[in-house]
């Protein structure tokens, strides 16, 4: 395991970590280091354990902060602005939809009487055309008679 120097508060500190979490490791320091400063800033030289544990408490009060922060802004944003196009896409499809199957319904009606008027005209001719054939029937036996 590593160990590296981190700097807070105008002191050094010797810390190992996992091979590969260095950045981590300064980039924590770093968030840490800048409470510390502003916390000897405002009170002049500290104790070492309190200047750390107070340096702590702030950047733990910021974290929780910004969680409360952001659970609001997802509360407030409830699906965020997609959601709301999505949801007005889909009240747009189900107009579509319905105005579709009204058309459907509306040519299944027309087809229905197109139906019934070729049904008739099939009788019809089918009866003209029986006829038709009993006529030529009928000249038939009338010219060879």
């Amino acid at each position: 395991m590593p160990e590296i120097t981190i700097h807070i508060g105008g002191r050094n500190f010797d810390v190992v970590c996992k091979a590969g979490e260095e950045p981590f490791l300064h980039s924590a320091a770093a968030l840490l280091d800048l409470e510390a400063q502003a916390l000897t800033g405002a009170m002049g030289r500290i104790p070492e354990n309190r200047m750390l544990l107070m340096s702590g408490l702030m950047l733990a009060d910021k974290t929780a902060s910004l969680e409360d922060q952001l659970a609001a802004a997802g509360r407030a944003n409830e699906g965020g602005p997609l959601a709301s196009e999505v949801t007005a896409e889909i009240g747009k499809l189900k107009g579509n939809l319905k105005a579709a199957q009204a058309n459907l319904k509306t040519a299944e009606d027309a087809l229905a009487g197109k139906e019934k008027e070729l049904t008739d005209t099939k009788t019809h001719l089918t009866t003209a055309l029986e006829a038709m054939e009993r006529m030529v029937v009928i000249l038939e036996e009338k010219g060879t008679a």
